[in-house]
């Protein structure tokens, strides 16, 4: 195992800048997910900390090596992709112990190593199987065996699961946080879908336009998004954003509202009069029930999902969701109200998007 270090690490494809001055530290024995839209940086970050591409500028370093100048072989990491790569006509057993033959590993100490990693992940009773015989999610596990058993530095994911069904994808996430904590080897794992990185990762990296836009821990950016991006990125649904302007409500901070109302604010904002603000209102913190400002309108439509519904309805021209118990029934058209508690509202500066509560 080892810690990754990012310092000033820039990378250019002729004039175009894709990855600007980034500054990373990972912990040894830590779970880090890059996680933003396409387009965003995170997979080439991941190619350049395993040498697939070149730095234009920077240093990578795991361990106490920087590493810039090294093969990905020499950097001793294991990458799993989305594409399994496994070879069609090989076994299983073969598969996962390839790589270690042809390091020059004795016969025995490559049975061992492959027989642990299948105990690990559950595939001693398709060893002897080839690819073709596989499910997706089977194939899956068996790249991972094959990483697994190299004992890397580092394991490098880049977007393993995406082409697995919901139900595989919420199985191998499980597979993968179980494989972790037993090897606690440091894993860095890229992926577009924010709900795999909350549920991964101890640490989340939030990319956009190939710079950092702020990482911590999962809840963390949940409770406290630095931005706008970040906001609306993290969190499923997706946060509610209100155009409002700054005032007082009996010495405290508040906003106004479009319809006129006033939505109290956290004490900590720091916020001027007649300043335009964009409130930040999580689906889950619309409440049915409850003191402050009510949020009106008629309903637009209606999404159960058993245990719970969205709800989308209209206020002031926009479409804001809540996020309501799956016994209640809400009718598309009918009238609809949510109230927030002060302490639940996000306030950002309407022009940088730079979070002003904290």
């Amino acid at each position: 195992m080892a810690s990754v270090d990012l310092r000033g690490v820039r990378k250019s494809f002729g004039s175009v800048d894709v990855i600007h001055d980034i500054n990373l530290s990972i912990a040894d024995g830590a779970f880090v997910a890059l996680v933003g839209p396409s387009g965003c940086g995170k997979s080439t970050l991941l190619r350049m900390i395993a040498g697939l591409e070149e730095t234009t500028d920077g240093d990578i370093a795991i361990g106490n090596t920087v590493v810039n100048d090294l093969t990905p072989r020499e950097r001793n990491i294991a990458m799993v992709f989305q594409n399994y790569a496994l070879y069609p006509h090989m076994t299983v057993r073969e598969n996962m112990g390839f790589n270690l033959k042809l390091a020059g590993k004795k016969p025995a100490e490559i049975k061992a190593r492959v027989g642990e990693a299948a105990r690990m992940l559950g595939l001693q009773p398709l060893l002897d199987r080839r690819p073709s015989q596989l499910s997706g999610g089977q194939r899956q596990r068996v790249a991972m065996g094959r990483a697994v058993v190299r004992n890397p530095k580092v394991f490098l994911f880049d977007e393993p699961l995406s082409n697995l069904d919901a139900k595989l994808r919420v199985q191998m996430r499980a597979e993968i946080k179980l494989l972790h904590q037993k090897v606690r080897t440091t894993s860095i794992y890229v992926t577009h879908d924010q709900i795999e990185a909350m549920t991964l990762a101890d640490h989340i990296v939030v990319m956009h336009g190939g710079r950092i836009e702020q990482q911590g821990s999962p809840l963390a950016l949940y409770r406290k998004p630095a931005n706008l991006f970040v906001a609306g990125f993290i969190g499923t649904p997706a946060m509610n954003f209100l155009e409002a302007t700054a005032t007082q409500d009996a010495g405290a901070p508040a906003a106004r509202l479009a319809d006129g109302q006033l939505i109290r604010v956290a004490p900590t904002a720091r916020v001027e009069d007649g300043q335009p603000i964009t409130l930040g209102l999580r689906p889950e913190h619309l409440l049915a029930q409850g003191q402050g400002a009510r949020l009106a309108g008629p309903t637009r439509f209606v999404e159960p999902s058993g245990a719970l519904t969205h709800v989308t309805f209209e206020f002031c021209g926009q479409d804001v969701v809540a996020l309501m118990d799956g016994e209640r029934d809400v009718d598309p058209g009918s009238p609809f109200e949510a109230s927030i508690a002060p302490e639940q509202v996000h306030v950002f500066h309407r022009g940088t998007g730079a979070r002003l509560n904290h």
